[in-house]
């Protein structure tokens, strides 16, 4: 995706969820809590989908965080 403005993309992604007349579930990976990436592509998709995270969850009515499938509820 060399040349486009996953930032953008992300953004509008988030901003269209309060229009949605459905319930909407996204899963991912937190990528933000291990080690810095030594090459830059790596170190650019963990930015990248570390700010796409807290658009969704800015927008989101509930958040949890899970880890060893033990659920953290972040908001709501």
């Amino acid at each position: 995706d060399e040349g486009r403005d996953v930032d953008a993309a992300g953004a509008a992604l988030a901003s269209s969820l309060g229009e949605l007349q459905a319930t909407v579930i996204f899963v991912s990976n937190e990528v933000g809590l291990g080690i810095v990436p030594e090459n830059k592509m790596a170190r650019a998709f963990r930015d990248h989908a570390g700010r796409l995270h807290q658009a969704i969850a800015a927008e989101a009515a509930v958040v949890y965080f899970v880890a060893a499938g033990l659920p953290l509820k972040m908001k709501g």
